[in-house]
């Protein structure tokens, strides 16, 4: 996974992704629960305002978990 080189070169990563398994066993460090396949950071058929509150709150879960020093792997539903 992409993830695991970027932090491998001393860049914190986050893996934003729909199936955990697949994260937690290529050995993501730092993994966020997404929506869906097709729109992992969204869901089109919320109205647009509860879309948006939804997209941020993914992306500022994913930067508390950047901000987070880990020793193994940390997962944010």
């Amino acid at each position: 996974m992409l993830v695991k080189e970027i932090e491998r070169v001393g860049i914190p990563a986050v893996q934003i992704c729909t199936i955990l398994p697949i994260a937690q066993t290529v050995g993501a460090n730092r993994i966020v629960r997404a929506i869906a396949i097709p729109t992992p950071v969204g869901a089109p058929n919320l109205p647009a305002e509860e879309e948006k509150a939804l997209r941020e709150s993914i992306v500022s879960k994913a930067i508390r978990a950047l901000e987070t020093e880990v020793n193994g792997q940390l997962t944010i539903e």
